[in-house]
């Protein structure tokens, strides 16, 4: 038994559809159900309700093997740590009580620097509560997503413009979720690996904002520039549209610490590097999104 938590969110309704493939049985945790399509419905187990939840947790995880863990972040939690380490609690208790084999989690780079970095570091303190369960461990560890370009679909539509606070030269990895997806899923259906570690998912190659404006100019057939936003227009942003001031300051932490370099540690392997480019991404994904505004 697998249970995947999140189903409906961007990564964990691709993991979903992909283990899906292999056959095996599938348990989902939904807060509502009926934002599964029906074909899936019909396909897996459904818990309803919060994965915060104790009783939730463990009626889920009563005879799993395998368990994908992603949260969900509530924007209008009083802290960070609260949405993420405070959230998985319940999870861990449950994971010892039902003596579940492996967990495969979604994370964030940063691991070894010695800083503050928002919601980066409540998700690394979210995986070492998990690791201190002793299950088999896999820690998914994540860039920026391209998919977040979605979010600035207004500004290139409008404006012609992309804005982000990091600075427009500087080249990080960005990973699409698809690969995400990928790689969670290659694990969850896989019974071999034992003990506990983090794999990155880095994408092909580093990239600037600039250089992704560029292509999106190409790929969309309009001009796009990048423009840099200031921390305390970002941080208004995300006021604006709910967040809690904890939550919006820890997004502009995570900023800060993305623009000194806490992506940047790792270098690309052949085990850390994933196939989807972002030209390819913004040919497939965004630019539909784009042409249909």
């Amino acid at each position: 038994m697998i249970v995947i938590t999140a189903p409906t969110s961007k990564i964990g309704r691709q993991v979903l559809e992909r283990v899906l493939e292999s056959g095996e049985d599938i348990r989902v945790i939904a807060r509502d159900p009926r934002r599964l399509p029906e074909a899936i419905r019909e396909r897996v187990e459904v818990i309803q309700g919060s994965h915060a939840d104790r009783d939730v947790v463990n009626r889920a995880f009563e005879g799993a093997d395998t368990v994908f863990w992603l949260v969900p972040a509530d924007k209008q939690a009083e802290s960070v740590y609260d949405a993420y380490v405070r959230f998985s609690i319940p999870a861990a208790d449950a994971i010892v009580r039902h003596r579940v084999r492996r967990v495969v989690a979604i994370s964030a780079l940063g691991r070894g620097q010695q800083r503050y970095a928002g919601h980066i570091s409540a998700s690394l303190a979210m995986e070492d509560l998990l690791r201190s369960t002793g299950v088999h461990f896999r820690a998914l560890t994540m860039p920026s997503f391209m998919d977040n370009m979605l979010g600035q679909l207004f500004f290139m539509k409008n404006e012609g413009l992309i804005r982000f606070t990091i600075p427009g030269n500087q080249k990080n990895p960005t990973t699409a979720t698809c690969d995400i997806a990928e790689a969670a899923s290659r694990l969850l259906l896989d019974r071999e690996w034992i003990g506990q570690k983090s794999l990155a998912v880095l994408g092909p190659e580093d990239l600037s904002y600039e250089d992704m404006a560029e292509t999106l100019t190409e790929v969309l057939g309009t001009p796009i520039r990048f423009e840099q936003m200031s921390l305390d227009s970002y941080k208004q942003l995300f006021l604006g549209i709910g967040y809690s001031e904890a939550m919006a300051q820890s997004m502009v932490d995570m900023d800060i610490a993305g623009a000194d370099g806490i992506n940047n540690a790792l270098r690309r392997t052949s085990e850390t590097a994933s196939p989807t480019s972002f030209r390819q991404w913004a040919a497939t994904v965004l630019k539909p999104a784009f042409d249909a505004m």
